[in-house]
């Protein structure tokens, strides 16, 4: 190990006594000396580990002496015309290198910890969110800081805010956001909705389906709880297109709705990133009506100030500018 690189080390490390130069001397194993000592012993020569360490030739002999002094053995036999290390020198020189590696170690552990490259991240999310940007979200931040143990858990939105709330997670990506006062919401990224029908669905396919010709038919809905959530959106649309779902089905997830979509229990509303994932039995479609969208958003506590949640926080605003600069999700 190159002597120069550990220069930014703390000075001293060992019995914690405070006030004392160096130059005095201390009952410690300094990591200055040692780092001298390393040079001398690569060297054999104090002339030479002088220059290479930057400094006089005097200063280092006192170091070296000092240690000695502090350690209480000899570790350099100067009774020749060329030194050598004894055995006490031997031992440190290959526990020293070890020590200071360490030490390098910890020093870049903890920096990366402090910049928010390294540690855990809890991040929860909605099933739907599966689709659409926040896979290349987790990408994105994955390959920046391929050093954070990223934790993901699929949660519905209730359970987003409470673990949120209790500190469980560090970020919840909700639909379309948690309302609370402890915590911050920011849209990641908004998209229309699109209908969900079977396959068998008798329609033009190149002209989209006027929602109010839909009054009749069975609607699937999610989550069943809690309310209100997005099956009241989905309520909410079909009134302004002028008609109330009769009997509407509903289901606790996306998932389970287009499941009973692809076997004709009915149709559903659902984000337009849901179709990039065919389903068997499934087409999606655009329709003629009210279209509000739909939005995904990053969630966070107020409190919350750790490197690693506002690494993520960043790569998620990336992502949102990206959307917007690219026209949006048209």
């Amino acid at each position: 190990m190159a002597a120069a690189s550990s220069a930014n080390l703390p000075a001293t490390m060992g019995s914690g006594r405070k006030g004392k130069d160096p130059e005095q001397g201390e009952d410690t194993l300094d990591l200055k000396r040692l780092r001298y000592f390393i040079a001398l012993a690569d060297e054999m020569h104090f002339g030479r580990a002088a220059d290479r360490l930057g400094i006089a030739q005097p200063p280092l002999s006192r170091q070296i002496a000092r240690l000695e002094a502090d350690i209480g053995a000899q570790l350099i036999d100067r009774s020749r015309s060329q030194i050598r290390l004894t055995q006490a020198g031997q031992l440190l020189s290959e526990r020293a290198r070890d020590l200071l590696r360490r030490a390098l170690d910890v020093r870049d552990e903890v920096a990366k910890l402090g910049s928010g490259k390294a540690g855990v991240l809890h991040v929860a999310f909605v099933g739907s969110a599966t689709h659409g940007v926040f896979p290349e979200l987790i990408k994105q931040f994955r390959g920046q800081h391929p050093d954070v143990d990223l934790h993901l858990t699929a949660m519905n939105n209730a359970a987003l805010k409470q673990a949120l709330i209790h500190r469980e997670i560090d970020i919840a990506i909700a639909r379309p956001s948690i309302i609370d006062d402890e915590i911050i919401s920011e849209t990641l990224h908004r998209e229309p909705l699109v209908l969900a029908v079977p396959d068998g669905f008798a329609h033009d396919p190149k002209t989209p389906i006027p929602l109010l010709d839909l009054r009749d038919e069975t609607f699937i809905l999610y989550p069943e709880h809690p309310r209100p959530s997005f099956a009241d959106l989905i309520l909410s649309v079909c009134d302004q297109a002028g008609f109330q779902p009769d009997h509407p089905v509903m289901v606790m997830d996306y998932q389970t709705a287009i499941s009973l979509v692809s076997v004709g229990v009915g149709v559903s509303l659902v984000p337009r990133s849901v179709s990039s994932s065919p389903h068997a039995g499934v087409i999606y479609r655009p329709y003629d009506g009210p279209n509000p969208g739909t939005a995904l958003s990053v969630n966070r506590r107020t409190d919350n100030r750790s490197p690693q949640l506002w690494s993520f926080v960043e790569v998620a605003r990336r992502i949102t500018r990206a959307g917007n600069k690219a026209g949006g999700p048209g």
